[in-house]
């Protein structure tokens, strides 16, 4: 399983860096989505498949909607010269992300200690506090009714930008064309 995880992060390294130095956008996107794909694998392997899940949904949607964006974009800006402003802002700023990632794993068991107290709790006392007979729906619903209610709005804005973004005629093409359909009926009465 510890050696899944590594084949995994290199993979997710690999395509973080085919996405930074590619030249072609769509090349770009594509691997950004693997990237992606490689997270929501890891939150999987990692036992949190709902994050996992939502994680597919945005991803696939995001994936969408740039693609979309980037077949009708204009690939001169990428091919411009380097810029040493945004090259030494950049390196800048993946020096303070590694410290904080530093930082932030420090504080973490090891890898592959259970840290189970969280879980016993929920688990012993889901029907004394909540009231559910059943134990996933008490913790769902009430031990992690914030978490749910965030996932479920993550959805919901996502279905729904995807839906505004990607829909193929907007309301003015639509009045237009009730207007031609209008003048049509209206020149066959006569």
């Amino acid at each position: 399983m510890n050696a899944l995880f590594h084949v995994l992060m290199l993979f997710m390294l690999i395509g973080a860096a085919v996405a930074i130095e590619t030249k072609n956008m769509l090349s770009s996107v594509i691997a950004a989505g693997a990237v992606g794909f490689g997270v929501s694998l890891m939150f999987l392997f990692l036992g949190a498949p709902d994050i996992a899940i939502t994680q597919v949904i945005v991803e696939v949607l995001s994936l969408i909607i740039l693609i979309r964006a980037t077949t009708f974009a204009d690939n001169r800006a990428i091919e411009r010269k380097m810029d040493s402003f945004s090259t030494v802002t950049g390196l800048i700023f993946i020096g303070f992300l590694v410290m904080a990632a530093v930082w932030a794993f420090q504080d973490l068991t090891p890898f592959g200690e259970p840290l189970m107290r969280v879980s016993r709790r929920y688990l012993s006392g889901t029907a004394v506090e909540t009231g559910a007979v059943n134990a996933v729906s008490g913790i769902i619903l009430d031990y992690r009714a914030y978490d749910t209610l965030g996932e479920a709005i993550v959805l919901f804005t996502s279905i729904l930008s995807a839906f505004v973004i990607l829909r193929r005629r907007g309301k003015k093409d639509i009045e237009a064309e009730d207007t031609e359909e209008f003048g049509i009926l209206e020149q066959e009465q006569l």
